[in-house]
């Protein structure tokens, strides 16, 4: 497995702006013999960026990283593909994490889809919300935490995207619902039932 980098650009979708500074005089040499379709050139390409793209996929997809090396595979094969889009007005590494996260968000939103594995006589309602931990700061500042990454990975792989999708990526409910075909109603269930299952597993582990 490739190494998981520490990348300034994890915390949140906005670091993606610290990717900013144009482009290098030696990325351009290489993006110009892409272009031109020289396969070492791009073999080169694929192999400067690939642990960093790698590491920003796996930080989205943790704690399960089943979708994580096709993310990246795509992620790549899109570049490639819209090369000559590419303007540099951004550095190359922003660019590509900013297809990444298309990609990523796209893992979250095929995971929503899914039916629910629970049923839906749980209990939802705001006085069961009170007690919860707060999942904004448990997943976004310390979800390298083990035990996060423990109990994240114990939930259904629907749950699990919800948190990340809402916390992780600051995304509302209505675009949720939006970009996933459900009603913001039932997003909003969806997040209650995850809540409330991670703050089971979050108290019954010490």
């Amino acid at each position: 497995m490739r190494p998981d980098p520490v990348l300034p650009v994890v915390g949140s979708p906005t670091g993606l702006d610290l990717c900013a500074g144009g482009v290098q005089p030696e990325e351009e040499a290489l993006l110009v013999a892409v272009r031109r379709k020289d396969r070492k050139a791009a073999a080169e390409f694929v192999s400067r960026y690939a642990d960093a793209v790698y590491g920003y996929v796996s930080r989205r997809l943790a704690p399960t990283g089943d979708a994580v090396e096709d993310v990246v595979q795509d992620v790549f094969l899109v570049a490639l593909e819209r090369l000559d889009t590419f303007a540099g007005q951004s550095s190359v590494l922003g660019w590509l994490l900013g297809i990444a996260r298309h990609k990523v968000q796209d893992v979250y939103r095929a995971r929503l889809r899914q039916p629910e594995s629970l049923s839906d006589d749980e209990d939802v309602s705001p006085a069961s919300a009170a007690t919860l931990p707060r999942l904004d700061e448990v997943i976004d500042t310390a979800r390298a935490q083990e035990k996060t990454r423990r109990i994240l990975a114990h939930l259904p792989p629907e749950y699990c995207a919800a948190l990340l999708w809402r916390y992780w990526e600051n995304r509302s409910t209505r675009e949720m619902a939006a970009d996933t075909g459900k009603t913001e109603k039932a997003i909003e269930r969806l997040l209650a039932r995850a809540r409330r299952q991670f703050r089971r597993l979050w108290e019954a582990e010490p």
